[in-house]
């Protein structure tokens, strides 16, 4: 606006000499240019700083916010008592789907549970967690409300496997910076089948605890359930599906166990049963740099 004012100003001055006119005139303009020209930097700065000041920093900073999370998740049923605060939930079938959308600026956030969220931001520039986890939860593997047998089977193969040291050897193999590698499991040669095929739903989209190697499922929870089958002694078929259909699949009798980093909450256990815990986790944010 003062630019305005003064070539306003110059041009009802300049009536009696034309040549005084145009130096204030050109001065004008100059200033005028030098506006506009940096009109575009304020403009961008200023957006740059109410982008800061609405970014998610904190679980306190939710409120209000559009979240993304997979499906069916643990994630999902946390995030969605947030709606009532104003927060739109944006909902996935893949982990990766939601991590594309906070990349382009589509949500705020990905409420993800932590070790997923640990590969995508090594994987992903620009990323990076929170400080403060959302929530802890136990993964557990759930079995239909009508095989208790095999439920109790299961437990009694989790401990043989806990207390001889081939769980953690299990979980080391794929977290942990000095371990990540060593301890790969392998089925003993000499192990009886005979009880027949055991039917794992998953969904393979969860590094490092089950996701695609070429085309074979790999990761901690195929390694636990082999394991499991191992001393069982079954043989594992591991079915890939979306997330929110793995309780389906165990309630129809299309697969026998469902392993995913599956948490135990009360509203899945109205659903179906699940065995001792074999891993914990967090639930935390991830949001862009």
């Amino acid at each position: 606006m003062t630019v305005s004012l003064a070539a306003c100003g110059s041009s009802a001055q300049g009536t009696t000499t034309t040549s005084e006119a145009a130096p204030e005139a050109s001065s004008a303009a100059t200033a005028t240019e030098a506006a506009s020209d940096a009109a575009p930097e304020s403009t961008a700065a200023a957006e740059t700083t109410v982008a800061a000041e609405g970014a998610v920093a904190s679980v306190d900073d939710l409120p209000g916010k559009s979240i993304g999370v997979q499906l069916g998740t643990t994630g999902d049923i946390f995030a969605s008592d947030y709606e009532e605060q104003g927060s739109t939930i944006e909902r996935f079938n893949k982990g990766n789907d939601a991590i594309q959308a906070l990349l382009q600026g589509k949500i705020d956030c990905v409420m993800i549970d932590e070790q997923p969220a640990k590969a995508f931001v090594a994987n992903t520039t620009g990323l990076k967690i929170l400080e403060e986890p959302f929530a802890e939860e136990d993964y557990a593997i759930c079995v239909s409300k009508d095989n208790a047998e095999l439920t109790a089977s299961i437990n009694e193969a989790l401990a043989k496997l806990k207390a001889d040291g081939t769980l953690d050897n299990i979980v080391k193999n794929y977290i942990g910076d000095d371990t990540k590698g060593q301890f790969p499991y392998e089925s003993p040669a000499d192990v009886d089948r005979s009880n027949g095929t055991l039917v794992m739903a998953t969904n393979a989209y969860f590094e490092p605890y089950e996701f695609y190697q070429g085309d074979k499922v790999v990761g901690i929870d195929a390694d636990m359930a082999q394991a499991v089958c191992d001393v069982l002694g079954y043989e594992l078929k591991i079915e890939d599906m979306e997330f929110d259909s793995i309780i389906n699949a165990i309630q129809s009798g299309k697969a026998d166990i469902g392993v995913a980093g599956i948490t135990v909450t009360e509203d899945r256990l109205q659903s179906v049963d699940f065995t001792d815990s074999y891993a914990s986790s967090k639930q935390v944010i991830i949001v862009k740099e």
